[in-house]
């Protein structure tokens, strides 16, 4: 833990976390577009800086967060996040309002993660995932709520059936998690209620 503690978050950790915060709004807000973000310098590995920033933007300490097994093995992961977030980690997916995801491949589906319940709908997980690449105007088609007619997004590194998750996923609105991918200093978003086509 103290090694952890040693390893720098924001410079500047109010006005950092806040236009991160504002960024993952806005993508969310906006699925399909990308928004910019400021990583702090490299946390341990194997923490993503972007996955870094979000948890920092979005935990504290009343929220818990799950975390993939590459990043729940890594004791400087583990103290890096407690010390920066002050948010504690729970290894129950269905019990976690974030979960962290560095290796995609292990990612098996949505389902294993708090889906909300019809009186509190909002008592889900938000999944943060880091991927290779993200781009605009190509990939999947998206329509629903802030999106004028449609949008695309590319999202690289996927498992393979991932948009059946999706629709899954977005059969069971208002319930199901929502998604936010970061790929370097960029961002997008994928709310439950938006309908993903391939």
């Amino acid at each position: 833990m103290a090694e952890a503690a040693l390893v720098a978050g924001f410079a500047d950790p109010v006005r950092e976390a806040q236009a991160v915060f504002r960024a993952v709004m806005m993508a969310l807000a906006r699925p399909g577009t990308l928004r910019a973000i400021a990583p702090p310098p490299p946390p341990p590995a194997p923490l993503d800086a972007g996955l870094a920033a979000i948890a920092m933007a979005l935990c504290d300490f009343e929220t818990r967060v799950w975390l993939d097994a590459p990043l729940a093995a890594s004791d400087a992961v583990t103290g890096y996040l407690r010390f920066q977030t002050g948010a504690p980690l729970t290894e129950d997916p269905a019990a976690a309002a974030f979960a962290l995801v560095s290796d995609l491949s292990a990612l098996t589906g949505l389902a294993g993660f708090a889906q909300g319940t019809p009186d509190y709908p909002d008592r889900s997980t938000t999944l943060v995932m880091a991927v290779p690449s993200l781009a605009e105007g190509e990939g999947w088609t998206l329509r629903g709520p802030g999106i004028d007619g449609t949008a695309r997004l590319a999202v690289g590194g996927l498992p393979a059936g991932f948009a059946g998750w999706l629709a899954d996923n977005r059969s069971q609105f208002p319930l199901g998690v929502d998604l936010v991918f970061v790929a370097g200093d960029r961002v997008a978003a994928l709310p439950r209620s938006t309908a993903v086509t391939a």
